[in-house]
């Protein structure tokens, strides 16, 4: 599809890539919650637990997350710097390879093909293959940036910039390593180093996939949405230096009370405590954005999602710095509370932002109406409740998991053992379950609205003005 000179195929091309991912992620993702309660479904090999979990996180963080960044990263770019893509034909093989490279990378991970370092689990060859994408990617983000006709830069083309360059580092330093054959490998790095850089790179995929991409989403498509004016440019350029600048120092902190020297897990502590302002300060800047405007709460479908995706994001940064402090740590580490740490911002912040924003784009793309801004409705509510469950209940688990664990006799002796413990925790693994049952059913309804308003006939859409329910 074109417009105005602008290419949208590709854009078309990865948003409905980043939903095909994001129902097979959340299948797997199912099937384990379902696995925590019914062990019986470890079926086959290709079916437990170890190798679906981390099928289920590359194919969301990935799949999904990278589908979705990179199809609004290429509207984006175009509308701000009012310039085609520079190299269409290459973001279109961008496109096929991409897809190629996660249909592999399930593959080999289902089969326990598995370098075992968290978020980086690819072999060798395929780790070849993702930074070529990115290569190619790269060449199209500045190639358009050096052609564009609006000199300034908003802050959204900071963000890309700052994901497109600081990905690559991260994992072509952490991915270095030695092939033994065509299907393994070892790092070059060895003991408490191999454990710094990794969780450098993993702390920092998080902050430059699930966090810099998705804050240019909600710069963009924020304003554009509301017709509303960004409250503070400044504001956001303090926000992303110090953000950026923050973020790199972080990764120590999931090494906290290991053999890592204890000078790298200070430095994690005080850099995390850190990010809570350049975090906050986005948050602020949407909050302002709709100062004396919050009935567009009730009255437009896409501001919701937006305003309660960056409060998930507020969230998630006060909760992961302190929750990186030794004594929290010492608690909560390991338990399910973690995991709901991470869902609320993958559920909550990601994921919100994301489906807002292809909401905004796919009917312009497509030059039409959305299909239902009532079933845009029904999946907020859905996603809203069941990530809330989710997230909720595990936090409380985390909590007793932790108390029990640590709970002691006069001896010195443990007061539960490992077995009681993982007994304890079924009712809240039930709850787990029920919740991502509705959030699923949310995101069903999300890719049913998105596909029905691909298929519909053509009809005039708003540039500026969002539908209202």
């Amino acid at each position: 599809m074109k417009d105005n000179g602008y290419d949208y195929s590709v854009v078309r091309g990865f948003a409905f890539s980043a939903l095909f991912w994001l129902i097979i992620g959340l299948v797997v993702g199912l099937w384990l919650a379902a696995e925590m309660v019914y062990p019986k479904l470890n079926l086959t090999p290709w079916l437990t637990f170890g190798r679906l979990r981390v099928v289920h996180t590359n194919g969301l963080a990935f799949g999904f997350g990278l589908a979705g960044i990179f199809a609004c990263t290429y509207y984006i770019l175009q509308r701000l710097t009012r310039t085609r893509i520079a190299f269409p034909g290459l973001a279109r093989f961008h496109l096929y390879l991409f897809n190629i490279a996660i249909a592999l990378a399930a593959l080999s991970l289902f089969a326990g093909m598995n370098t075992s370092k968290e978020y980086a689990e690819l072999e060798w060859p395929l780790d070849v293959v993702v930074v070529i994408m990115w290569v190619i990617f790269a060449i199209n983000v500045f190639a358009t940036l050096i052609k564009r006709k609006e000199k300034q830069m908003y802050i959204s083309l900071w963000y890309i910039i700052a994901m497109t360059v600081t990905v690559a580092v991260l994992y072509i330093v952490n991915n270095l390593e030695v092939p033994v054959n065509l299907f393994k490998s070892y790092s070059i790095y060895a003991g408490a180093n191999d454990a710094n850089v990794e969780w450098w790179y993993g702390h920092n995929a998080v902050g430059f996939v699930f966090t810099v991409p998705i804050l240019a989403m909600f710069y963009y498509f924020l304003p554009k949405s509301t017709n509303l004016p960004i409250y503070s440019h400044r504001l956001s350029i303090i926000s992303f230096w110090s953000l950026v600048f923050g973020y790199l120092w972080t990764g120590a902190h999931h090494l906290m009370l290991t053999p890592l020297p204890e000078w790298i897990q200070t430095v994690g502590i005080a850099f995390s405590i850190f990010l809570i302002a350049p975090s906050w300060g986005s948050v602020v800047n949407g909050y302002y954005t709709l100062r004396g405007r919050w009935d567009l709460m009730r009255s437009n479908y896409l501001t919701k999602f937006f305003i309660l995706g960056i409060t998930f994001y507020g969230l998630q940064t006060v909760q992961g710095p302190t929750q990186g402090l030794r004594t929290l740590t010492a608690f909560f580490h390991y338990t399910d509370w973690v995991v709901g740490h991470v869902h609320m911002g993958t559920m909550g912040w990601v994921t919100m932002i994301i489906s807002a924003s292809l909401y905004y784009m796919i009917p312009r793309i497509y030059n039409r109406e959305l299909y239902s801004v009532k079933l845009a409705n029904v999946h907020f509510w859905l996603i809203l409740i069941g990530q809330l469950l989710y997230t909720v209940t595990l936090w409380i688990a985390g909590i007793q998991q932790g108390a029990m664990w640590k709970a002691t006799n006069p001896d010195g002796s443990l007061v539960y053992s490992f077995v009681e413990v993982v007994s304890a925790m079924y009712p809240y693994w039930y709850l787990r379950l029920i919740g991502g049952l509705i959030y699923f059913a949310g995101i069903v309804v999300f890719a049913y609205n998105l596909i029905m308003t691909a298929r519909r006939g053509a009809e005039t859409v708003s540039e500026a003005q969002p539908q209202t329910a």
